[in-house]
């Protein structure tokens, strides 16, 4: 009887790892595809996993990521925003003007922008969601529209910016305890505190999760499975944080990252409005005759994108420490790219805030690798167009499978 029971369970938990794999297939080929990725940059090139490199490469990956996130809701709903790069070019500008034209400060500059930004995905999601203009078209019409406006408040000029708006960019967080250098190696104490606390918080969601799960009679995984999961994730998250701790610490672009990360994975998990915005990019007609009120979504849904464009212009500006008109121009292709990359659905309905920061890691960790590799600029973007064709690839052929 107890053989039987255990097999049994053994049956449970390969069916419970073969549904999590089969609905979660692009992110997890993705995940492995950059582990993969790294470690081969790491044989061919002593440099690149060197503390400082990663956390160059994790700097420069943050404002990406942070436009993902707003990304995925527009695609997860079935839109599409070719805007993204115009806006973070024009946010950029105008946060930099503010600054050295207007004589404002920081904060005040930085509220501003980020208003500036909402008011333009009100513009665009007005057109979209009350006069039924598709968004290919309202966004690639902003995309021009805005672009001649960065043209013309920056007057074809580069607009410096100071160097304390720049620590947003490129500035890494302070120690508590311990004085901390590149070379010394010793571990930034902030960062090995945030470290334990992230990791703390994880536990505590898992825990919660399976205890929520088995109340619900849903099927968890076996003690031990469950166990090796946590642990490896841990590890995993320990090893990022480490690497960052014996550089310089986290830079503040990646903890305004990890805020709005947080927020968004809660707002497109927890609530209503994220369930909406699945049920909408789902089936659109079955959530309109459910009650959804599809035009009001997907206005809020482009504000988002908006505010989030506004936030990442903030970022790249402070990073390059300038404003120019050529600022986010092709930018939109990555941002889209990683959202795709990650797991999101281009026919919609599918999309995780997690994908969408991995996907921005893949091209990142691929364009910085091939640097180092002094791959040209050719070969670089050969690579990544076909990256993205693999990763539409393997969404195809998953929703095949599904079906």
């Amino acid at each position: 009887m107890t053989d039987r029971v255990k097999t049994k369970n053994e049956q449970n938990a390969v069916e419970i790892i073969k549904l999590s794999f089969k609905n979660n297939v692009r992110q997890y080929t993705m995940f492995i595809a950059l582990i993969g990725i790294m470690l081969i940059f790491s044989l061919l090139s002593d440099v690149f996993l060197t503390p400082r490199n990663l956390s160059t490469l994790f700097l420069q990956t943050s404002h990406i990521a942070v436009l993902s996130c707003g990304v995925v809701l527009v695609i997860v709903a079935g839109h599409i925003d070719l805007s993204i790069g115009a806006v973070v070019g024009l946010t950029g500008a105008i946060v930099a003007i503010l600054q050295s034209h207007f004589g404002l400060g920081i904060i005040p500059s930085i509220f501003i922008t980020i208003a500036i930004g909402a008011l333009i995905g009100v513009w665009q999601g007005y057109w979209v969601a009350y006069r039924d203009v598709p968004a290919f078209i309202v966004t690639l019409s902003g995309m021009m529209v805005f672009n001649g406006l960065l043209l013309g408040v920056t007057k074809g000029e580069t607009i410096a910016t100071s160097s304390a708006f720049n620590r947003i960019g490129q500035d890494y967080i302070p120690t508590l305890f311990l004085e901390n250098s590149a070379k010394d190696l010793v571990p930034h104490d902030t960062t090995v505190i945030i470290l334990v606390l992230v990791a703390v918080g994880y536990l505590f969601m898992e825990f919660r999760k399976r205890k929520e799960r088995k109340n619900y009679n849903f099927d968890v995984l076996p003690k031990s499975l469950f166990i090796l999961k946590v642990v490896l994730i841990l590890i995993l998250i320990s090893t990022i944080f480490f690497i960052m701790a014996l550089y310089l610490g986290i830079p503040y672009s990646i903890i305004i990252l990890m805020i709005i990360a947080s927020l968004y994975t809660f707002l497109t998990t927890k609530t209503t409005f994220g369930r909406h915005v699945y049920a909408i990019g789902g089936n659109k007609e079955a959530a309109k005759l459910s009650g959804i009120n599809i035009r009001k979504r997907t206005l809020w849904i482009f504000i988002s994108s908006g505010v989030l464009g506004s936030i990442g212009g903030i970022l790249y500006t402070a990073r390059v420490g300038s404003a120019a008109a050529s600022a986010g121009h092709g930018m939109e292709l990555d941002v889209i790219a990683s959202a795709i990359i990650g797991g999101t659905s281009t026919l919609g309905g599918e999309g995780t805030i997690i994908g969408a920061i991995i996907g921005a890691l893949v091209m990142a960790t691929l364009n910085n690798g091939m640097l180092l590799l002094d791959v040209g600029t050719t070969q670089r973007l050969i690579v990544r167009g076909l990256v993205l064709l693999v990763a539409v690839w393997v969404d195809i052929v998953s929703r095949k499978k599904n079906s």
